[in-house]
């Protein structure tokens, strides 16, 4: 039993055409077959990892939701103290890289 096809159409440079056109030639299949394989290929990789982290981004999506209600005025939580300080500037390190834009030199450990 034939299975119904969808044709879409896409537009790429003359080169990226060219470039897949080898690519497939070498993986022994037509375009259509290698870009059909490309993407199902991607979209496993993507669902595979959005399942891996969907714990992590429902506690993400959490905590944005009561930041949104967090009181926007810096003066109503006080000013950090400068161990505060240190612990953000820290965390900042791990996460951006202490050569970031912005870091603060010469902190205490």
């Amino acid at each position: 039993m034939a299975v119904a096809k969808t044709r879409i159409s896409i537009s790429l440079e003359q080169e990226q055409a060219e470039r897949i056109r080898r690519h497939a030639e070498r993986a022994g299949l037509d375009v259509s077959a290698y870009l059909v394989h490309a993407a199902t290929r991607q979209m496993a990789e993507t669902e595979t990892i959005e399942a891996q982290f969907a714990d992590v981004d429902a506690l993400i999506a959490a905590a944005e939701v009561e930041a949104a209600g967090a009181p926007q005025d810096d003066t109503a939580v006080g000013a950090l103290t400068e161990q505060e300080r240190r612990e953000v500037e820290a965390a900042l390190d791990l996460v951006y890289g202490a050569d970031r834009p912005g870091a603060r030199s010469g902190k205490a450990a």
